[in-house]
């Protein structure tokens, strides 16, 4: 009895020998950790104040300060184990073999997410810009991380996966600030072109949507059996683009005709042979 007694007191001896070793440790991992959040919090704030002043996309920042405080408590999180004794070369292989196996398994997302990144940080374009990609004209509604959705003049939603919008050609009609809407239209032969083209550029000197500088102009660009075909070169502003592109050329046709220009007249060549 004297001897598992004495056991049991040498036991908890030498639990309590370690108890006061570890204590420190354990405080001061405590501390750190705490501290460390803290700062991290800290961090967030500087950043937030840092991407406002430079008008940076919010979803970029929201990633960006996200993925630094996740990376910020991490370290810190492997720091406080290695302190209190845990092995910390095992927890980064951990991490190291946990983001290998999501790296592989998502590795088309990933290429996706990098150029989300990069149009985020480079703004090649930015939301509400008139943009060509990949052949699809229209205006740029979202960007996100993986994806970046434009409305087509038809009314149709495009999602393009950032990739490959990074690793494409870009072409931004808004990027400048005017935009040239080009028009085509079609007379009769016989008309007066001088007096078409006033006719056209009145109307369109009239049109709040038609900016006066850079001036618009009207060309014959072709003929053909019966028309004079011309092209009209008025240049919008981004947010007036789809008025002028639509509505003014439809009121540069009702111009037209209440000033008596006339559309290209069909004609029927009817050949008669004649059988000796």
């Amino acid at each position: 009895m004297k001897a598992e007694l004495k056991s049991v007191e040498e036991y908890l001896r030498q639990w309590a020998d370690s108890a006061i070793q570890f204590l420190p440790n354990l405080l001061g991992a405590l501390a750190l950790i705490t501290i460390g959040f803290w700062l991290v919090r800290v961090v967030d704030k500087i950043l937030h104040r840092f991407f406002e002043r430079r008008d940076y996309e919010i979803s970029l920042e929201t990633f960006l300060r996200s993925f630094i405080g996740i990376g910020l408590k991490i370290v810190l999180i492997i720091t406080a184990a290695g302190i209190v004794g845990f092995p910390t070369t095992s927890l980064v292989a951990i991490f190291g073999a946990a983001g290998l196996a999501v790296g592989l398994a998502l590795q088309g997302s990933l290429s996706n997410f990098a150029g989300g990144v990069l149009i985020l940080i480079f703004r090649p374009f930015k939301v509400g810009d008139l943009v060509t990609l990949s052949g699809e004209f229209g205006e740029v509604k979202e960007i996100q991380i993986f994806n970046t959705i434009i409305l087509t003049p038809d009314n149709r939603t495009v999602i393009f996966p950032n990739g490959a919008i990074s690793n494409g050609t870009i072409i931004n009609h808004s990027k400048h600030g005017n935009l040239l809407v080009e028009m085509k239209l079609s007379i009769d032969f016989t008309e007066d072109f001088e007096k078409v083209r006033s006719i056209i550029l009145r109307e369109l000197n009239n049109d709040p949507n038609v900016l006066k500088n850079p001036a618009a102009d009207v060309f014959i660009v072709g003929y053909g059996d019966t028309s004079l075909q011309l092209t009209i070169r008025p240049y919008a502003a981004p947010e007036h683009y789809w008025d002028v592109h639509f509505t003014t050329l439809n009121n540069l046709r009702k111009a037209l005709i209440a000033n008596g220009v006339r559309d290209p007249q069909p004609v029927t060549r009817v050949m008669v042979l004649k059988n000796d």
